[in-house]
């Protein structure tokens, strides 16, 4: 009984290992070489590198003014806490 499962076993193995090597193989092209880039291209890039250098200062200064309006939010925030306090005192 063990010996006859085992070699079932090892003919399913066999067979399984057989329809794996059949397979055919996968061809890939080879790396084309890197086109050389056009005089509009440089000029294409060189005003998208200005515009998203123009954008990162605009969103610092952004930034700056989000961190002033924070600043005096808590500031506000702080006075109103106080002025609970003060109110429930009297």
């Amino acid at each position: 009984m063990r010996a006859s499962f085992f070699l079932g076993l090892m003919a399913m193995v066999l067979l399984t290992a057989s329809d794996l090597q059949s397979q055919t193989p996968v061809v890939t092209p080879l790396a084309q070489p890197a086109a050389a880039v056009s005089a509009a291209d440089q000029a294409a890039a060189q005003a998208n590198l200005v515009l998203l250098q123009q954008l990162k200062t605009a969103n610092a200064e952004m930034l700056k003014k989000q961190e002033a309006v924070l600043t005096t939010l808590d500031a506000l925030q702080k006075a109103a806490e106080e002025i609970k306090i003060y109110s429930k005192r009297g």
